[in-house]
């Protein structure tokens, strides 16, 4: 009889806890109608697993317990929370100026927050753009984009803007240099501080230089930035964080 096979290793999922402050207020009941909270945690830790580690073997472990509190707030969402134990607090209000597309929304808002639960952040010395950008990135490849979001570059816009002008650079640098490119800037950013040199060493040029492709590929202005260097942006947002 051949040997029982060796089953394949299970992603490291934590504990879910729902809190809802106002049960009364229409938001909760418009999520309570669209998503299934436990399946739509899960389904945020699994898309944040698949595009930024390879294997269960390579995800983060510490995080023992999410808790999503719905409450009325400014804002859309934030997480905070300790090394084990996370908090992501969505705001009822967004929900229900969302209403037209709350299900969409409330699983991509999700995603972005849950990615912050998981992803590195270089000692916390990365450039708070690009951590928005790969929680939006994320976001993007689990095909929850939003329908306000476009592939495009502003007048005056940096590589590190963050949120949906970063995922979309993010996107394009992973598709030049090769798939697997954002997994391994993320695992470079697991426990040292952060150099610029990542980008040349896993994009193949300086990331002022791919910020310029980028806009060539784009159709926008190619010619050099008034700064090619990295703007250190907040890393809080009190909006969408």
């Amino acid at each position: 009889m051949p040997p029982t096979p060796t089953p394949p290793p299970e992603w490291p999922l934590p504990k879910f806890t729902l809190r809802v402050e106002d049960l009364a207020h229409p938001g909760a009941a418009l999520f309570l109608a669209h998503v299934e909270p436990e399946a739509a945690l899960r389904a945020a830790v699994l898309a944040s697993f698949q595009w930024l580690y390879a294997t269960p073997a390579c995800a983060p472990t510490n995080v023992r317990a999410i808790l999503l509190v719905l409450r009325p707030m400014d804002g859309v969402a934030y997480t905070s929370g300790s090394h084990t134990e996370k908090e992501i607090h969505l705001s009822l209000d967004h929900i229900v100026n969302s209403a037209a597309r709350a299900r969409a929304e409330i699983l991509g808002v999700l995603v972005h927050e849950v990615v912050h639960c998981y992803q590195h952040n270089a000692k916390g010395t990365a450039p708070g753009g690009l951590i928005e950008g790969v929680a939006d990135y994320v976001r993007l490849h689990a095909e929850l984009a939003p329908p306000h979001w476009v592939r495009a570059v502003r007048a005056g816009d940096k590589w590190d803007a963050g949120y949906q002008t970063t995922a979309y650079f993010l996107d394009w640098v992973e598709a030049q240099a090769g798939a697997g490119t954002v997994r391994a800037l993320n695992a470079a950013l697991l426990d040292r501080e952060y150099e610029e040199a990542v980008f040349a060493r896993l994009g193949g040029a300086p990331v002022g230089e791919l910020w310029r492709r980028y806009k060539v590929a784009l159709g926008a202005d190619g010619g050099p930035d008034e700064d090619e260097g990295f703007t250190l942006v907040p890393s809080y947002n009190p909006v969408y964080v």
